[in-house]
């Protein structure tokens, strides 16, 4: 297998349910609670920025209305991400990719990028993305890792920006999971908690593959996935799971 450079703990969406999630906030957030590595959803502005937002729609993390692929930046860049959690976080800002991978770079931190795109824009969201995180990554000594759900958009990833590592995600197991990895040139599985054994890792393993799971909120769920080989978890309990619990990466 290529080597791992990850941690066996990267923080969902910055940092889970405690902070306003896909935010410079809740990132930072995760940070001081000691998390080194963070999963965030990006997709495109009408315009083409990059920018973390996990939903088609902005309603449920924003003040704003419709679709996030429908907007350009000029307007995403005034929404409210923060105040929907809680009068805290009010005026946090909805971050472009940009802004954050040169926090996280500053700080020598790891990134799980997961193009998440608006419907009908796979193809270009996976290009742009990836195109945005090589430039952005070209000259870490760990390379930010992209995931996704979309085949069209990785393969699209695959296709911009190639030496980037990526990572094929997937709610439930089917037969040609494999053949599916392989063909988009991935480094690892990305599987939904209730999916991998011991059995499924093993064969992960022996085909060159690592394995990430998602999302894993009990430590006993964590523990016992880590000691069956699964070679990171993904988890919004980032107070209660933290890399230095589990021995280096």
């Amino acid at each position: 297998m290529q080597p791992w450079p990850y941690p066996k703990i990267v923080a969902h969406r910055g940092a889970g349910r405690l902070a306003p999630e896909n935010t410079l906030a809740a990132i930072m957030h995760g940070h001081s609670l000691g998390q080194r590595m963070f999963e965030f959803d990006v997709k495109l502005s009408a315009d083409g920025v990059a920018v973390l937002m996990h939903d088609a729609g902005l309603e449920r993390t924003s003040n704003g209305s419709g679709l996030v692929g429908a907007h350009d930046w000029s307007v995403l860049s005034t929404l409210d991400a923060g105040s929907w959690y809680s009068p805290q976080y009010a005026g946090e800002p909805i971050p472009t990719l940009e802004r954050v991978a040169r926090w996280l770079l500053g700080r020598q931190l790891m990134a799980n990028v997961e193009i998440k795109p608006s419907p009908g824009t796979e193809a270009l969201t996976g290009a742009e993305v990836a195109e945005v995180c090589a430039r952005l990554w070209h000259a870490a000594t760990v390379p930010c890792l992209l995931s996704s759900f979309s085949e069209t958009a990785l393969h699209a990833a695959r296709q911009a920006a190639p030496a980037l590592p990526r990572a094929l995600l997937m709610d439930r197991f089917t037969p040609d999971w494999l053949a599916r990895c392989q063909a988009l040139g991935c480094v690892a599985a990305d599987w939904n908690a209730a999916v991998p054994g011991p059995a499924l890792l093993r064969d992960a393993h022996a085909a060159g593959l690592r394995v990430l799971v998602y999302t894993v909120n009990d430590p006993r769920v964590a523990r016992q996935l880590l000691a069956w080989g699964t070679d990171a978890i993904i988890t919004d309990a980032v107070d209660q799971l933290r890399p230095g619990d589990f021995g280096p990466a």
